[in-house]
């Protein structure tokens, strides 16, 4: 039977990792691990054995030497027992149809790691990245999200608008070059944008949290399996979690995108 197994990295500064766990377990993964970077290293845990990656958030490394930089070069210098760098075993995870989720901290690896925006014409070569807030503060509050229907994102079809939080200092998308953003846009390879309450794409804050330009909010690569977002699905998984949930408020959960993942996983014999 198709499954989705589930592997969530943690250590030296995530914080979000059981939230996120939970969440993949809620979404009918049938196999979810938590495991501690120096597990990847020692081989008691074995990325090859999974089929979907998820970076949590928090402050790998401390964010030393910028969000997540650190923790990007941990990745790419590291081997595993079998000789091969952790970043060589998460390529090959992705080209077995295997799917990557990067959450607000998880984004920035993936962007420093040069996973997205994924290009073939320039594979691992750093495109994008995430820079501090135009508020210069801290950002945490919910906000709203339009999806792009155009897009190839797997986390993303069939969804419209989303609320969720954002929990960031440095979430603003800096591209290399003007056209690195004009080619993301053109590609649809923006699944996630902030807008305002009308739906049009937020370009001033507070709708905008962080001056992504825009209104960035996430970016995923040409095939739709992997996906950077700076929100946090994971922190809102039941209706309970919403602030206004005790008035209706009927929106859909941040967790569809775990269940979106889940679902093509297991429907493709992955």
């Amino acid at each position: 039977m198709p499954q989705a197994r589930v592997l969530v990295p943690t250590g030296y500064g995530t914080n979000c990792e059981r939230e996120t766990a939970h969440t993949a377990r809620m979404a009918g993964a049938n196999t979810v691990t938590v495991c501690h970077f120096s597990d990847l290293v020692r081989g008691t845990v074995r990325i090859p054995e999974y089929n979907f990656l998820i970076f949590p958030g928090g402050f790998l490394d401390g964010d030393h030497l910028g969000a997540a930089q650190a923790a990007a070069a941990r990745f790419s210098s590291t081997r595993s027992p079998e000789g091969r760098s952790l970043l060589t075993e998460i390529l090959e995870l992705h080209r077995e149809g295997g799917l990557i989720l990067g959450i607000c901290n998880g984004f920035q690896l993936l962007a420093k790691l040069g996973l997205l925006p994924g290009w073939e014409d320039s594979p691992l070569t750093r495109q994008i990245s995430l820079s501090h807030n135009d508020s210069a503060r801290f950002e945490d509050r919910w906000i709203d999200l339009s999806c792009n229907p155009k897009s190839p994102c797997v986390f993303t079809q069939g969804l419209q608008r989303l609320q969720m939080p954002v929990r960031h200092g440095e979430g603003k998308l800096i591209p290399s070059e003007q056209e690195v953003l004009d080619r993301l846009l053109r590609q649809e390879q923006v699944p996630v944008q902030y807008v305002d309450s009308q739906g049009r794409v937020a370009s001033h804050y507070p709708e905008d949290p962080n001056g992504s330009p825009s209104g960035v909010a996430g970016v995923c690569d040409p095939t739709g399996r992997i996906f950077g977002l700076m929100p946090h699905p994971e922190a809102f998984h039941h209706r309970t979690n919403h602030p206004h949930w005790s008035t209706g408020a009927d929106t859909p959960l941040g967790s569809s995108l775990l269940e979106n993942a889940v679902t093509y996983l297991q429907s493709r014999g992955q």
